[in-house]
């Protein structure tokens, strides 16, 4: 399978980094063909600019500035974000390439008599999203509803292929881990994405 990794921590040290290793060495082990984004390693600019706003309609101008990461959307059969959540939501620059790259005539097309939007990546058949967070896993569930969680399955999600498969797995508490803690992240990651 051709799958899309979309990676977005600034320090190698993290925890965030070792599960970015052991997704993209799991998936390699298992015959899949990755591409692998790491934002921050890549220098990519967040930040939409006026240029860009303006020609955000504008089909096939739009997609020049991303054009590598366009691509690699249209590549794929599979993505899998690997991210820390961070004031309940992505951190700015995965925010960024979402803002940049998922464009209309990429992501999603609008029909000119207004009606319902309609997929763009039908290409695309699994949705992963592995993430961290300090707060409790009640909290994030009960409290605040998944915010992040709802970005990517219930808002990025009708953009893919009609029945595309997801996972999403959250390390909580990160604030109070272990190594121990860590460790069984660690395993269950790596038995997830030797099955993808």
């Amino acid at each position: 399978m051709k799958i899309n990794v979309i990676y977005a921590h600034p320090s190698d040290g993290s925890f965030n980094a070792a599960i970015h290793r052991t997704v993209v060495d799991t998936l390699a082990r298992a015959g899949h063909e990755v591409r692998d984004f790491d934002l921050y390693a890549r220098g990519f600019e967040p930040r939409l600019s006026a240029a860009e706003h303006g020609a955000h309609y504008a089909q096939g101008e739009n997609e020049a500035p991303v054009q590598e990461y366009v691509d690699a959307l249209r590549w794929a059969e599979a993505l899998v974000f690997v991210f820390p959540t961070w004031w309940y939501g992505v951190p700015a620059i995965l925010k960024g390439y979402l803002d940049r790259v998922w464009l209309p005539g990429v992501a999603f097309h609008l029909p000119a008599d207004g009606g319902r939007i309609q997929p763009g990546l039908t290409n695309i058949r699994k949705l992963a999203v592995v993430t961290t967070h300090g707060a409790p896993w009640w909290f994030m569930k009960l409290w605040m509803r998944e915010p992040g969680k709802a970005v990517f399955m219930r808002g990025l999600k009708p953009l893919l292929a009609r029945g595309c498969r997801t996972v999403h797995m959250a390390h909580p508490s990160m604030d109070k881990s272990t190594p121990d803690s860590r460790g069984r992240f660690l395993r269950k990651v790596e038995k997830t994405f030797s099955g993808f």
